[in-house]
């Protein structure tokens, strides 16, 4: 396998990003550098000396040879002889490693035009797959053609000129075949009428629209009459396109780029492999993506491609699995049964037999002296909160710290308090400082409980820290202030992460480089399909809260369009006249925290004066200052507000059992998942809660979505829904778990996800290291691949 220096480059840089934790490449650094010292030109200068063992270095010692490395690839890179040899090496090694400019006709300013659609080199230009094509196979003659639908035909040109329609300049033209004539216009295309010849035979693909009783083409795509069609007469591909870009332009490069390199891409997947799962070779199945023959020829060039990428996603899965366990020794933590049973008893309620199963697998994952490596996973209301809480009190109770990651402020505040309220029940007295809390007679020594997040006072925040780096604080709440650099952890031995999909990889594990292999648990309250899991967390024991407690009342849910707002204002003023409380969400405009807050303010006023200004309204965005957001959930929990009108930051961890109305604006733009998540927010007390969805002009996809949230209240058949309906890169985004970007792989085809699961498990067991020469080209596809995703940086 050919490693250059701009792959090098890329993984140190990695490495770099990762704290020096040797993560950067599946299998560790050294492997890969032998095998760059092995096959990358002979150095011009001089170059620091690869280290026998990377992974014997302390962090120190290998921090500084990377860095040396770096400078050392500085120096070489342009015009040095690695830059010379690699390039040449790239061409005849690696000809899909090229620039895009090495496509036939890809002048300067198309360039940057591509990149902003990732494509940066021949093998990007090649896996530029089409959205979907369109079907233009069906060939008729001008008196055939039929209105309204998708159809071709061969015609001669009787007349071309510009002209004016509608204020626009334009082309028109006459055409006609041995069955009749009819009229063609470009809109907006004055130019054709001078590229298109009277008298040429050119081939029309589009729709047939009537004007005044006639047919007319308006606007088809258009080709010379040749041996090859590229824009019409076939399956036509649609491709992403970007400002700058038509569709014309990119199948002409795209089809240049398949003309001259399809044939030369080197098929990674070892023979059996190919044979059992009847597979086409890669070459055929990158030509039939673009340009397929016929609809089957399409679709299984679509099932290898999907495959591949299920297939290198599993073994990467397994290879990190494998890395994380392997060889990591951790800190035990005994099962302090006592303490555990005098916190489970102390509850005000009994916990459910889903949170006793997946506290006893924490419990026994915890004692074992390899790092564990768990999800949590279940509804809004579940518990999961609890059952984290005992993981990190048994934590404490061996002496060690435990870290607690929530992806918000509010959202660690409201676990800050949580937790110190749960602690407080079980011991016998808490004491509450700014940012600290201490717990007395739960365990033989003081319970230090402490917050961390970066709205906090600088004077606070170095006390908190203080308080971590000297063990005074044993569990720790925060956001990402607790991957800070000033921030020393005296013993971590868990890491708790919340809402986890909201964490890039890097963040997780900077978290996790804070203490020697501590055990990790995340977390989440989005129900996940099981193909979704299986992808995603295939790295990770699973443990699912598939219970709600005891007494929990179904939601009712209602959506109603614009028309019946008022309706729902007299139930939600009924709502409170009755003692009750109620949230109303205004919907997500843009992804603009600004712009949210103004949104909110907006609605708060209105509603505040003209539809309930005889009630008590509060206001909550992500744009008010923590203390500010803090006395507002206070005074809401304390029942002195009666409705809140908040933006999307309550979707998570906002607990007020006495509210039973969620109220959401906009909600057709909002996703099923989030949706669901709103909902959660009520439904905690003893009185019966509802879910109003108001959505002002639902396009079809939107009703369908609130049609769903309506008729299901299971959060996992709904997630099965959610997923079917958007797939997975919005469903969970790929980037957030540091996984390799899907582009044909649809994740609710559980056949071909499990097809590629076992396979990869069958040749992992084999060849784990896939060190054999047969898996060296899969190995390389292997790197690459996690290479370029752990190198994009975090979402």
């Amino acid at each position: 396998m050919h490693a250059d220096a701009q792959t090098l480059r890329k993984i140190l840089e990695l490495e770099r990003s990762r704290g020096y934790g040797d993560s950067a490449v599946i299998g560790g650094l050294d492997r890969y550098l032998e095998r760059w010292v092995g096959t990358a030109p002979p150095p011009s200068g001089d170059a620091p000396p690869a280290p026998t063992s990377y992974s014997a270095l302390d962090a120190g010692q290998r921090q500084e040879w990377v860095q040396r490395m770096l400078h050392w690839l500085d120096d070489e890179d342009q015009e040095g002889p690695v830059a010379a040899a690699t390039a040449t090496a790239t061409a005849v090694d690696d000809p899909l490693g090229l620039s895009i400019t090495a496509i036939k006709g890809m002048g300067p300013r198309m360039v940057p035009r591509f990149r902003r659609l990732g494509v940066e080199q021949v093998r990007d230009m090649l896996y530029l797959f089409p959205r979907r094509h369109i079907d233009y196979t069906s060939r008729k003659a001008i008196a055939q053609l039929e209105v309204g639908a998708e159809q071709t035909a061969v015609v001669t040109v009787w007349e071309m000129q510009e002209t004016t329609l509608g204020g626009r300049p334009s082309t028109g033209a006459v055409v006609g075949d041995e069955t009749g004539t009819m009229r063609v216009v470009w809109f907006n295309q004055p130019y054709l009428a001078r590229q298109i010849d009277t008298n040429a035979q050119v081939v029309l693909s589009g729709r047939v629209s009537t004007y005044k009783g006639v047919k007319v083409f308006l606007s088809p795509e258009y080709e010379p009459l040749t041996a090859e069609l590229v824009h019409t007469g076939r399956l036509i591909p649609v491709y992403p396109l970007t400002q700058g870009l038509s569709q014309r332009v990119v199948r002409r490069l795209v089809k240049e780029a398949v003309d001259r390199w399809g044939r030369r891409v080197p098929d990674f997947l070892p023979a059996e492999v190919l044979q059992r799962a009847h597979l086409p070779r890669l070459d055929v199945a990158i030509r039939e993506a673009h340009y397929p023959r016929d609809e089957q020829a399409k679709d299984e060039a679509r099932r290898r491609l999907a495959f591949d990428e299920l297939f290198i996603l599993q073994l990467g899965v397994l290879s990190r699995r494998r890395d994380f366990r392997e060889g990591a020794q951790a800190h035990p933590i005994p099962p302090a049964t006592e303490t555990l049973d005098a916190f489970i008893g102390a509850l005000p309620f009994t916990i459910t037999g889903a949170q006793r199963r997946s506290l006893d697998d924490i419990v026994a994952d915890l004692g074992r002296d390899r790092p564990m490596s768990r999800l949590l996973q279940g509804e809004v209301g579940s518990g999961k909160t609890v059952v984290a809480t005992a993981a990190l009190l048994a934590t404490a109770a061996a002496g060690l710290q435990g870290a607690f990651m929530a992806p918000t402020e509010l959202l660690a505040e409201q676990h800050f308090s949580t937790i110190a309220d749960i602690m407080a029940r079980a011991g016998h007295s808490v004491e509450r400082g700014e940012g600290m809390a201490t717990v007395c007679g739960l365990l033989p020594r003081p319970l230090g409980i402490a917050l961390l997040h970066g709205g906090m006072r600088g004077s606070d925040k170095e006390r908190v820290q203080h308080a971590i780096a000297a063990g005074e604080a044993d569990i720790v709440v925060g956001t990402h202030a607790l991957i800070q650099e000033q921030v020393d952890f005296e013993r971590l031995g868990l890491v708790v992460v919340d809402e986890q999909h909201r964490f890039g990889v890097m963040q997780r594990q900077a978290l996790r480089q804070k203490g020697h292999n501590p055990h990790l648990l995340v977390m989440t309250a989005t129900p996940i399909p099981r193909s979704l899991a299986l992808t995603l967390y295939g790295d990770l024991d699973l443990s699912v809260l598939d219970e709600l407690p005891a007494g929990r009342r179904a939601i009712k849910t209602t959506w109603r369009e614009a028309g019946e707002r008022a309706r729902a204002y007299r139930f939600v003023r009924q709502q409170v006249e009755e003692g009750r409380q109620a949230f109303i969400i205004c919907p997500l405009i843009e992804e603009s925290p600004s712009i949210e807050a103004r949104a909110a303010t907006r609605e708060y006023e209105r509603l505040s004066t003209e539809v309930f200004p005889q009630l008590r309204l509060g206001l909550l965005h992500g744009r008010m200052r923590p203390a500010d957001k803090e006395a507002t959930m206070r005074r809401f929990r304390s029942a002195d507000i009666d409705i809140l009108v908040s933006t999307p930051v309550v979707e998570v961890g906002i607990d007020v059992p006495n509210a039973t109305v969620m109220l959401i604006e906009g909600a057709d733009r909002f996703g099923l998942a989030q949706l669901h998540q709103f909902r959660g927010r009520v439904g905690r007390g003893q009185h019966q809660s509802y879910c109003i969805l108001i959505a002002d002009d639902p396009s079809p996809e939107g009703r369908e979505r609130l049609d769903l949230i309506e008729r299901i209240e299971d959060g996992f058949a709904l997630a099965e829904e959610d997923l079917r309906l958007r797939g997975p890169g919005e469903f969970f985004g790929t980037r957030q778990s540091g996984l390799p970007d899907l582009k044909m792989a649809r994740l609710s085809d559980v056949a071909l996800l499990e097809l590629a699961r076992s396979e990869a498990i069958h040749l992992f067991q084999r060849d784990p290291t896939l060190e054999r020469p047969e898996h060296r080209p899969l190995a390389a596809e292997l790197a690459r691949s996690w290479c370029d995703q752990g190198a994009g940086g975090e979402a």
